[in-house]
């Protein structure tokens, strides 16, 4: 921390050293006990402030910080006597950037440079601030300031990524790419370039002005030997030549690249599309999605003669073969896939012949079928095949495995890959459902027919054979979707159990357990194998997808409010901190990673799911709040009554969402979260294409965000409107006397209503309709949650315009109040007395039963409260009440008759299930997997792994594997599951007797009225 004359912001540093010591050992007591004490001998030094504010700060005392901060500042700006060094200054950024109040920071850089305007290190210190604030412009003129002070390359470079910046952020590409490059050339001219990565940032500088040719000059002159790996200079060659349409010339390029590097599968690609004039490895290098990149290689047919197609296509041929003979034996698998690859695009042009074409997959089986990679590889191939060709090689293949290899590993490999393949190619609706029993117990035997294999691997190893208990699993689903037999369903959840009982760490049984149990109503459980997989940094945003949304719509607000708040603080830390890697990188003098952490931080940013947690965070907060209107009411005031988040929902339209999950991670059954194959019929499909619809989920996720950011802002109106409607001073006419909530909470609803996809005036009818009985539920569709709260929402505005029942009379205003209580009511009716056991059976209505307690039923009560709040205010004499009160009085009164009764079913029901016996319980639900005497059902699995357990051969499993063993029992795993869903329908009934004993309350205080 010292500077060179050994003092520290002007101070010894020997005074300074313990100080910062301490800090190091977050002993942060004794560092402000020495803090203080230096403070003493040197009161106005702005240092020992700023150190002093650090130390506050760590101790989570801000204001006192941000209060020295200032004070440390002022001083700065006052006293031209006082050392203003970087080591102040940056000290002082540290507390301002912690503190959010960067721009602080960057006045005081600001000042300092101006008074200082030769001091290099304060104006390195400057443009750090300017890249914490990512002001690109800003950034490029200090850069050239230090550029110009001192004609170093570094910051010339800083200046000239500045630039790249702004352009990527839309601003002004063509003159600023001109000015970038006008200053490369000048300094190039005078003084040259010394780094490669210089010469790469000249060089994507004339790329993205398409100036190819003068780009290859470049790298083909002086220039081009800073490259010193001679691959990495030709392949920045062939990308060139390819992009400038010279392909013969960038043929030749990567043709040498694979002589070079022959297990290239990439530069193949390049390779075959040069020699077929095909630019589309090129023309959409700009659109590349790297979180979710194709599966498939796009290529165009392009207009090459036959004669030449073919000669060129023979050319490669030749290649590849020698390419083959020249790698030999040392498992290089691109020259095969090449082979394919030259197969399928024969085919792609109307040129080719299927029995090849399964020659060469057959052949790269013999070579590479026993790796866990190879239906992935030839995924893409087999797209070209009709579904009788696909079925034809599946049978080659199953005949030319058994005598390709003796090595057990190896047809273990070989044979999962033949399950594999039958599941890409999509047979397995066209087998019956004995058949795919039989799958499945060719399967599971063959898994423990094999762990013999893993006795001496490490816990934390992969152990052969893992694979197949997912494909069992998968089956087994499959034969629940077909038959809806749950036996099905619960001998897949104790199939991954086993498995995870010999070995904890198989992250891909996790997520389907994760997910099995979800749809089965064992979220605890769900949640739970969720957190075993140590979910940390990047993979917050990429892995939280598959708990994240069943948890918002479930009664486990504990759990919600920790998963929520993690994710929050992950990524408000990185967006936050990542400005100090892209410092870090200008730096080091990698300007390629200054360009990529700017770029993710923008995706970050953008996040979908970002947007969402920062919107359903506070949503649950007002849940959680809602059997209190004075707590309500200080959530909502902490969230400025909701105003904001209108700002969102009127900003959502044209704001940038990325989608940043690993979908690859996902059950087939749940491809995405807005879709469950579960739900619906069976559609007689066995390969479970991912969908790609981005364009609908955006659409979907935009318009949830849309109406759930009203939601704050529609409760508050709603509450004030309800307390508007009943206070003395009424007008005449019946109208509440302030306007300005009723006429807002009118616009508001009218959007609310468009959104759902009808008027205003006929939204109204419709939920008038249903309450009433003319309409079914059915048409709320998926939306009848967003229709209830509608109706609640529209009865807060009703009671202060009294535009329903100015419309239709007293019996309007009756038929408003009546609405939101007979939706639930009904709802509530109908869905308790035709659900299943719970407990045995997967829920699949029970989630909007949930979310209609927690959020309509808790908005509504909200109105109530606010009504009743104002007919009785607390400290006062109830005056007599008026007509209109006592009309108001009656509506309440029946309100929360209604309520509680509504609330007593769901009790009553919820006590029931979870006060079944346990036995009964475990008894119902292993009953599902007793074998009957004929030999089809579920159970045969069961029944294999129960036959296994019972002899186990410890000197052929090892020690580890015998002892988890030994360990399984499906009547613990049964106990669990059972008590996994008394858990998440205890808190279910936590929530609704807490809001019963507000309604109870609120029911004695109408009857004393």
């Amino acid at each position: 921390m010292a500077s060179k004359f050994g003092l520290a912001g002007g101070i010894p540093e020997r005074r300074v050293r313990p100080i910062w010591d301490a800090i190091d050992s977050r002993q942060f007591k004794n560092a402000l006990k020495l803090v203080t004490a230096l403070l003493s001998k040197f009161p106005n030094s702005p240092y020992c402030l700023a150190l002093k504010a650090l130390i506050l700060e760590r101790m989570g005392k801000s204001e006192e910080a941000l209060s020295l901060c200032l004070n440390a500042k002022e001083h700065l700006h006052k006293n031209d006597s006082v050392l203003m060094d970087d080591l102040t200054l940056s000290t002082l950024q540290i507390v301002f950037q912690r503190l959010d109040h960067l721009e602080m920071a960057t006045n005081c850089y600001e000042y300092a440079c101006g008074k200082f305007p030769s001091n290099l290190e304060l104006m390195m210190g400057l443009f750090n601030c300017y890249v914490r604030e990512y002001s690109f412009v800003k950034q490029q003129q200090t850069a050239i300031r230090m550029y110009k002070l001192v004609g170093e390359e570094r910051f010339l470079l800083w200046a000239v990524c500045s630039i790249q910046l702004q352009v990527f952020c839309g601003n002004g590409g063509e003159k600023l790419l001109l000015l970038a490059e006008g200053l490369l050339k000048k300094h190039v001219a005078s003084h040259s370039l010394h780094e490669p990565e210089a010469l790469m940032v000249y060089i994507s500088i004339l790329e993205q002005q398409a100036k190819f040719g003068d780009a290859l000059e470049i790298l083909s002159g002086k220039l081009g030997s800073l490259l010193l790996v001679e691959v990495d200079k030709l392949r920045i060659q062939g990308r060139l030549l390819a992009r400038a349409c010279d392909y013969a010339a960038a043929a030749n390029i990567f043709q040498k690249i694979l002589e070079l590097c022959p297990d290239d599968w990439e530069c193949f690609l390049h390779y075959l599309g040069c020699l077929l004039d095909d630019d589309s490895n090129w023309c959409d290098r700009a659109t590349t999605d790297p979180i979710h990149p194709l599966k498939f290689v796009e290529c165009k047919i392009s207009n090459l003669t036959d004669e030449v197609f073919d000669s060129r296509m023979s050319s490669a041929s030749d290649f590849v073969q020698k390419l083959q003979g020249n790698t030999g034996n040392n498992f290089a698998r691109c020259p095969y896939l090449a082979h394919i690859e030259i197969e399928r695009r024969k085919c792609l042009y109307g040129k080719g012949d299927d029995v090849k074409l399964m020659e060469a997959l057959i052949q790269y089986f013999h070579g590479f079928g026993h790796l866990a990679c190879f239906s992935s590889d030839v995924e893409m191939f087999l797209e070209v095949l009709t579904p009788d060709k696909k079925a034809e090689l599946l049978g080659k293949l199953k005949e030319s495995s058994a005598s390709i290899s003796a090595v057990p590993a190896k047809v273990l490999g070989q044979s999962i890959t033949l399950f594999k393949i039958q599941e890409l190619i999509g047979n397995m609706s066209n087998l019956t459902v004995v058949e795919l029993e039989g799958s499945v117990v060719q399967m599971v035997e063959m898994y423990c027919k094999n762990l013999p294999l893993s006795k001496d691997l490490d816990s934390q190893e992969s152990m052969h054979g893992e694979e197949l208990l997912s494909l069992a699993c998968n089956v087994l689903i499959q034969l629940y979707w077909r038959t809806r037999n749950v036996g099905y369903f619960v001998e897949a959840i104790m199939l991954l159990e086993f498995g995870l009982t010999i070995r904890r760490h198989v992250w891909q049984y996790k997520i389907l357990l994760l997910h099995l149990y979800s749809h089965f109503g064992a979220l605890s459980l769900a949640y739970e194998w969720f957190k075993s997989l140590d979910v940390k940094n990047i993979l917050m945003e990429t892995v939280s997808h598959h708990i994240l949304p069943q948890m918002l719509v479930s009664p486990l607000w504990v759990d919600l409010n920790n998963l929520l708040k993690d994710y929050l603080k992950f990524m408000d830390d990185h967006l936050r901190e990542s400005a100090d890697l892209t410092f870090l990188a200008y730096r080091h003098r990698n300007y390629s990673k200054v360009i990529e952490f700017v770029q993710f931080k923008e995706r970050l940013q953008q996040s979908n799911q970002y947007l969402v947690a920062r919107v359903e965070g506070p949503i649950l907060q007002l849940k959680q709040n809602a059997e209190n209107i004075e707590e309500e009411e200080a959530v909502l005031g902490s969230l400025k009554c909701g105003i904001h988040f209108v700002e969102l929902s009127n900003e959502i339209g044209s704001k940038s969402l990325t989608f940043n999950e690993d979908l690859q991670s996902r059950p087939w059954w749940a491809p995405t979260s807005e879709r469950n194959y579960l739900l619906g019929p069976y559609e007689g499909v066995s390969y479970y294409p991912r969908e790609n619809s981005m364009t609908e989920r955006e659409a979907n996720v935009r318009s949830m965000i849309e109406r759930k950011s009203l939601l704050p802002r529609l409760i508050y109106l709603s509450i004030q409107s309800a307390s508007t409607s009943l206070k003395e001073n009424l007008e005449v006419n019946g109208s509440a006397s302030d306007p300005k909530i009723s006429s807002e909470l009118k616009i508001l609803l009218e959007r609310y209503a468009k959104m759902l996809g009808y008027s205003f005036t006929d939204a109204i009818e419709v939920v008038l309709g249903v309450s009433g009985g003319q309409k079914s539920f059915e048409v709320f569709g998926s939306d009848l949650i967003d229709w209830i709260n509608f109706s609640v929402f529209v009865n807060a505005w009703n009671l202060s315009s009294h535009e329903i029942g100015l419309a239709n009379g007293e019996g309007g205003l009756s038929r408003a109040w009546r609405c939101a209580d007979s939706l639930v009511e009904k709802y509530v009716s109908d869905k308790v007395s035709s659900m299943e056991t719970l407990i045995t059976s997967p829920w699949v209505d029970l989630p909007i039963l949930i979310q209609l307690v927690t959020e309509s039923l808790a908005w509504h009560g909200l109105v109530i409260q606010s009504c009743i709040r104002s007919s009785f205010p607390l400290g006062k004499k109830k005056k007599k009440a008026g007509f209109a009160d006592q009309s108001c009085l009656s509506h309440l009164r029946d309100s929360v008759v209604s309520l509680c009764n509504t609330l007593e079913k769901v009790r009553k029901w919820l006590k029931e299930q979870i006060n079944r016996p346990e036995d009964e319980n475990l008894e119902t639900l292993l009953s599902s997997l007793q074998k009957k005497e004929q030999m089809e059902g579920p159970g045969q699995v069961f029944q294999i792994i129960g036959t296994f357990t019972s002899s186990i051969n410890e000197t052929d499993l090892g020690d580890r594997i015998s002892q988890s063993l030994k360990s399984w029992s499906h009547v613990d795993v049964g106990r669990k599951i059972v008590a996994g869903k008394c858990t998440v329908l205890s808190e279910f009934l936590r929530i609704c007797d807490s809001k019963s004993k507000l309604f109870q309350a609120l029911k004695q205080q109408i009857a004393q009225a």
